[in-house]
């Protein structure tokens, strides 16, 4: 396993342990962070997922006689977008009952982000990504994860940093330790990765795209302009 992985999973779980603090708690500029951190997933799932996504359904030709749709991991992505978007409607009913529910569906997510953690940390180690590619890999995945962690922490802040945030981070540990134990085939690996993509994108669109009231549109097309301007460029030299 190379130190760009093993950096990159210490700096996931890192995340999970001190969003609290890396958040600005002034109204002005949460308003710029959470726009510009919206701005970069927006990006990546765009310039990285989805080109991602269609490279790995590529490689499945080889697997034509029983895979015949050249589509099958758009269909497992969709899957997953519709059942994490699912869940969350379920939750969000059930958070509307009363204030007992409420703890529940704050531990169901949890339980629910976990199982999501664990995913991309399997998906990220099992890829063996390196150099300039983890760190951009990386940095994205891990504003993705503030965000995450700054909703669930507002849901219930005393539950989240008393225990809930080391729920998410031994998700991030478990995705790990599956992908050094556990051997599956490119094919598992490739529905694993579109399955967590579906869910990614459902989470980038509909919980970091910044509301119109709540968008500092400069910080968040800056992001978008920045990240995409950068990934591009180190595609075409690299060719990622």
């Amino acid at each position: 396993m190379s130190i760009d992985i093993i950096i990159i999973v210490v700096f996931f779980i890192t995340i999970h342990l001190l969003a609290n603090k890396i958040i600005p708690s002034e109204h002005f500029k949460r308003l710029r962070w959470m726009s510009f951190s919206g701005g970069l997933a927006v990006s990546y799932v765009f310039v990285y997922v989805l080109p991602s996504l269609h490279r790995e359904q590529q490689k499945l030709k080889d697997y034509s006689s029983t895979l015949a749709m050249e589509s099958e991991l758009y269909v497992i992505g969709l899957l997953g977008l519709l059942l994490f978007y699912s869940l969350e409607k379920s939750l969000s009913y059930a958070q509307l009952k009363g204030s007992a529910e409420k703890n529940t569906v704050f531990w169901l997510q949890v339980g629910f982000y976990t199982l999501y953690n664990m995913l991309i940390s399997y998906t990220v180690v099992a890829s063996n990504v390196e150099g300039i590619q983890a760190a951009f890999y990386g940095a994205a995945i891990g504003l993705h994860y503030i965000a995450v962690a700054n909703d669930l922490s507002l849901e219930n802040p005393d539950q989240y940093n008393k225990v809930g945030k080391f729920v998410l981070a031994f998700g991030i540990l478990t995705g790990w330790g599956l992908a050094i134990w556990v051997t599956v085939s490119s094919v598992v690996q490739a529905f694993i990765y579109a399955f967590i993509s579906g869910a990614m994108i459902l989470n980038v669109l509909k919980n970091e795209l910044p509301k119109e009231r709540n968008a500092h549109f400069l910080s968040f097309s800056m992001a978008i302009v920045s990240y995409t301007s950068i990934t591009l460029t180190l595609k075409y030299f690299f060719e990622w």
